[in-house]
C-alpha cells in the first residue's frame, strides 16, 4: 500500500490517491508521514478529504503536527481543529509551543475556546484532563423514538453514540442507556423505564490512571465524568484510557530501570537529553554502592588474617550479591505490577509478606542445597579447588538467609512506598538491589565469623 500511495503522489494523480486513502485506516496513513519528505507533507495532507485529514492529524506525532500547523493558513487550521474531537484538540494544544497554541486558539469560536480553556485548566493527571465534552445526553421522559432523533441530531459530533447518558434538568447524571437497549425496546418506551441507574462514574479530579483501570476492570467503552455537584461534564473513552495505561506502564518500566521518565519517543530524544534522564540515578546508585565497599573494608582485616578462608569467601561474593539482588527484584517487580493492577493493597501487606517468606524459604533451601552439590562436584572435583566443608556451609547458609531477607525487603518496600504516597516503581530493581547487596554482605561476613571464627 505504501509504495502505491507514494507512486500516485509522486505522479500527482491526486484523485486516485484520494480514493486509495479513503480505503485505508487513519493510523496507517499517519505512519506514512514519517516516510514523506518534510516539504511535501503539507501537500500530501491537503489531498485527503477533510474528515479523514483531521483523524490522521490527531494521530500524528506532536512534532509533525507542529510542522503542519506552521505550514497551514489560518483557514486550514480552523478546518482541521473544527473536525477534531475536543479531547484531541486539547491534546494538540498542550503539545504545542505557546505561540503556536495561541494561533490555534485564535481560529476557534468563543464557545469552543471556552471549553478548551476549561479542559486545559484541569490538573495534568486528572480525569478532567483526558475527557471530552462531546457525548449524547438524553432525558428520562424521552421516548425511544425521540432518543433516536436526538442521536441522529448530535451523534455526528459525538465521540461515541453507543452509550448515551441520561441527565436531569440540572445536568446531574441519573442513568445510562445503550443503543442496543434502545434498539430492543419499543419506540414508545420511556428512557426512564429502560435506563440503568447504577452508574459507575469518575470525578473530574480523580487520578487518570485510576480511571483508566476502571476500563480494564469493567470492560467499558466510555466512562462518564461528573463534577463535585454530580453534574455530567464529559466522558473518557477507551482509546484515551489505553493511552494512559500505556504511558503509566512505560513510566514504571523507566523508573524500575533507574531512568527518569521521558515523554518523547526514543528517536525523538536527543543524546544529551537521554544522558540527563539517565545520569541522576546512576550517580545516586554509584554513591549508594559505596556502602558495600565500606562493609568489605570493615571485614578486610579478618579476611587478611585468615588468608585461606579470605580468598575462598571473596570468590563467592559476586554470587551472593547477585542472588540477593535477583531475589529482591523478583518480589519487587511482582508486587509493583500487582499494585498497579489493583490486585493488592496496603491492607494485604502481612498476607504478602507471609507468602513471600514461604516462597523465599523454598528458594533458599533449593539454592543452598544445589550450591553444596555444585561446589563439591564442579569447583572441587572438576576445577581442582579445595573448598572446605565449613566454607561451603557458610556460603549455603548465607544464600538461604539473603534470599529470605531480599524477598522480604522486595515485597514490603513497594507497598510501604505506595502507602507514603510515592511511586512504588522507585523501589524496583536498582534501589532494592543496592539495599540487599549491602545486607547480603553483612549477613555473609557475620555468618562467616560465627562458623569459621575469622
Amino acid at each position: 500500500m505504501e509504495e502505491r500511495v507514494m507512486e500516485l503522489f509522486d505522479a500527482k494523480r491526486f484523485s486516485e490517491l484520494k480514493e486509495l486513502l479513503l480505503e485505508q485506516m487513519p493510523a496507517d496513513i499517519a505512519l506514512l508521514f514519517e516516510e514523506i519528505e518534510e516539504h511535501e507533507r503539507p501537500r500530501f495532507f491537503r489531498v485527503m478529504p477533510k474528515e479523514l485529514a483531521s483523524e490522521v492529524f490527531a494521530l500524528l506525532d506532536s512534532d509533525l503536527q507542529e510542522e503542519l500547523i506552521c505550514a497551514f493558513s489560518d483557514s486550514e487550521i480552523k478546518a482541521v481543529m473544527d473536525e477534531l474531537y475536543m479531547d484531541d484538540a486539547v491534546d494538540v494544544i498542550e503539545e504545542m509551543p505557546a505561540s503556536v497554541a495561541k494561533r490555534i486558539l485564535r481560529q476557534a469560536d468563543s464557545a469552543t475556546r471556552s471549553i478548551i480553556n476549561r479542559l486545559l485548566a484541569y490538573p495534568e493527571d486528572s480525569a478532567g484532563s483526558i475527557m471530552t465534552t462531546e457525548y449524547v445526553d438524553l432525558k428520562r421522559k424521552m421516548t425511544v423514538a425521540e432518543a433516536f432523533d436526538r442521536i441522529r441530531k448530535i451523534g455526528l459530533d459525538s465521540e461515541t453514540v453507543y452509550t448515551c447518558y441520561v441527565t436531569d434538568s440540572r445536568r446531574k447524571l441519573i442513568g445510562i442507556v445503550t443503543v442496543r437497549e434502545l434498539l430492543l425496546a419499543s419506540l414508545d418506551s420511556l428512557i426512564g423505564d429502560i435506563m440503568e441507574t447504577n452508574v459507575i462514574h469518575a470525578n473530574t479530579m480523580d487520578d487518570k490512571e485510576s480511571v483508566a483501570n476502571l476500563f480494564e476492570r469493567y470492560d467499558f467503552l466510555a466512562l462518564p465524568v461528573v463534577d463535585n455537584e454530580g453534574r455530567l461534564v464529559g466522558i473518557v473513552t477507551v482509546d484515551d484510557a489505553i493511552d494512559v495505561l500505556q504511558e503509566a506502564a512505560t513510566e514504571d518500566m523507566e523508573i524500575m530501570a533507574a531512568i527518569t521518565p521521558s515523554e518523547k519517543p526514543y528517536f525523538k530524544t536527543g543524546v544529551f537529553k537521554t544522558f540527563i534522564v539517565r545520569i541522576p540515578w546512576l550517580m545516586l546508585l554509584m554513591i549508594s554502592a559505596t556502602f558495600t565497599g565500606i562493609i568489605i573494608g570493615a571485614f578486610e582485616s579478618n579476611l587478611a588474617e585468615n588468608a585461606v578462608y579470605g580468598i575462598a569467601l571473596t570468590c563467592f561474593m559476586p554470587m551472593i550479591m547477585g542472588t540477593a539482588g535477583n531475589s529482591g527484584s523478583q518480589s519487587s517487580v511482582t508486587i509493583i505490577r500487582a499494585l498497579s493492577l489493583g490486585e493488592v493493597r496496603y491492607r494485604d501487606i502481612f498476607r504478602i509478606i507471609w507468602k513471600e517468606l514461604r516462597v523465599a524459604t523454598l528458594c533458599g533451601l533449593a539454592l543452598g542445597a544445589v550450591n553444596i552439590g555444585k561446589v563439591l562436584l564442579v569447583d572441587n572435583l572438576i576445577l581442582g579447588r579445595a573448598y572446605s566443608m565449613p566454607v561451603i556451609l557458610v556460603i549455603s547458609i548465607t544464600l538461604f538467609a539473603t534470599v529470605v531477607f531480599a524477598k522480604f525487603i522486595g515485597c514490603s518496600l513497594p507497598i510501604v512506598a505506595k502507602r507514603m504516597g510515592f511511586d512504588p516503581a522507585i523501589m524496583a530493581s536498582p534501589l532494592i538491589t543496592t539495599i540487599v547487596d549491602a545486607l547480603s554482605l553483612i549477613l555473609y561476613f557475620q555468618i562467616a565469623v560465627m562458623v569459621l571464627g575469622i
